[in-house]
């Protein structure tokens, strides 16, 4: 396989840095061939604005979105855009790799989703019509390609359980797992977690490391998570409401958007 590492840690020498040092390794042992986009290294613009669409008018009004499907569809989109999107073509997986931060990712991380999934490419993809509502959650520009997380929190796994006060782990990454590398199409895998990181030592790395390897060992077969896909017959358009017979009757929220739920008339 050809493996795509996005990284977004400040510290070369912190724990995320032996991880992913960790990961390319063991990726190459197996074959897979690695490249890595290490945002902070690399000096990442973050913030989409004028400058990422040098041929708008200066006395033309920003919209982002707008802006970014003309560039796209013109071949406009600054270079290092254009590098990071053959990347994203390039490889049959890619690994996000960040602390979690303010229970999301780090601002620069968020940053190049905001910039490198550009209209066109990433979202706005496919037909509108009464039985399709474009080509995202399950289908898309990425489909049929894998990804997911290597992420590392500061909080106790009990924090993270779903009873825990920080709220369950897969509702707080579901806004990335599903929001941003499901819509476009990727098979997503369980995210990659390591707890309690502020209080580790050299002892605690180890036993996480031979998990993370057994990961990256799998990541060609490891199932991904079972979310429904938008087109495939579970969802009325276009209104985009699960069908009331499926999923627990009454429940809401994020786990209705994962098959096999526990819904008395799931199949």
């Amino acid at each position: 396989m050809k493996v795509l590492l996005v990284y977004a840690h400040p510290e070369p020498r912190s724990l995320n840095g032996a991880l992913r040092d960790v990961a390319i390794k063991e990726l190459k042992a197996q074959g897979h061939e690695v490249r890595i986009s290490d945002l902070y290294a690399d000096g990442w613009k973050s913030q989409v604005d004028r400058a990422d669409f040098p041929t708008l008018a200066q006395d033309e009004r920003l919209v982002p979105a707008g802006a970014s499907k003309k560039a796209f569809e013109t071949e406009t989109l600054t270079e290092d855009v254009k590098a990071e999107i053959e990347k994203l073509l390039w490889a049959d997986a890619l690994i996000l790799q960040f602390p979690m931060w303010w229970f999301s990712m780090p601002a620069i991380l968020k940053g190049w989703v905001d910039r490198v999934f550009a209209y066109g490419f990433a979202y706005g993809v496919g037909e509108h019509s009464d039985v399709r509502w474009g080509d995202r959650y399950g289908d898309g520009t990425l489909t049929g390609k894998r990804a997911m997380l290597i992420v590392t929190a500061g909080g106790w796994e009990e924090h993270y359980a779903p009873r825990g006060i920080n709220g369950p782990i897969d509702d707080l990454l579901f806004p990335i797992n599903h929001g941003i590398l499901y819509y476009p199409g990727y098979n997503v895998l369980p995210p990659f977690v390591v707890y309690r990181v502020d209080r580790f030592d050299e002892s605690g790395l180890e036993p996480v490391a031979e998990r993370l390897r057994e990961r990256m060992r799998t990541l060609s077969t490891t199932p991904p998570i079972p979310y429904r896909q938008q087109n495939a017959g579970d969802y009325s358009i276009p209104s985009m409401q699960l069908h009331p017979e499926l999923g627990d009757p009454g429940a809401t929220g994020f786990a209705l958007h994962v098959k096999n739920d526990g819904g008395a008339n799931e199949q």
